[in-house]
């Protein structure tokens, strides 16, 4: 079974304007599920496409399958299947041995910045940068899937 451990922060808004970004990419992403315990989610990059089965979240764990499809093919699942859908610009940037992937989020979501980086196992050590704020891992309103459904604007 693939499995993704992933730990997820808030960013300090202060120090991360200060930060040399490198350029963002936009990505539009939609549900064609979304149930408390999985989501089958579509990803659609400026270039690429993508179809991603989450299990329920463990702790940082959980099972994941992602797969590479058409950009096209992207494009009218999420315009003919989509249930729900948001849009945000990720940056990537390397610090040590990992990648920390940070969301800006767009449309009823504008506001929300949360950053994240994926683990070996929970266990893991890693540096954790100045401009990385209160973690919140395992808190089911940060996860995307709940903010296509609940904005964080309405919040």
């Amino acid at each position: 079974m693939a499995i993704e451990i992933e730990r997820k922060f808030l960013l300090n808004r202060e120090k991360w304007e200060e930060v040399e970004k490198p350029l963002g990419e936009f990505y539009r992403q939609g549900y064609l599920l979304t149930d408390p315990t999985k989501t089958i989610r579509v990803r659609q990059t400026s270039d690429k496409g993508f179809l991603t089965i989450k299990g329920i979240s463990v702790g940082a764990s959980r099972a994941e399958y992602e797969y590479e499809i058409p950009l096209q093919e992207a494009k009218e699942l999420l315009d003919q299947f989509a249930v729900a859908e948001l849009s945000k610009i990720r940056y990537k940037i390397s610090i040590g041995n990992h990648l920390w992937e940070i969301d800006e989020f767009l449309g009823d979501n504008k506001g929300l910045i949360v950053a994240e980086i994926e683990l070996q196992n929970e266990d893991e050590t890693f540096n954790i940068p100045d401009w990385i704020g209160e973690e919140v891992t395992g808190e089911e309103k940060y996860y995307n899937s709940n903010l296509v459904l609940k904005p964080y604007q309405n919040w």
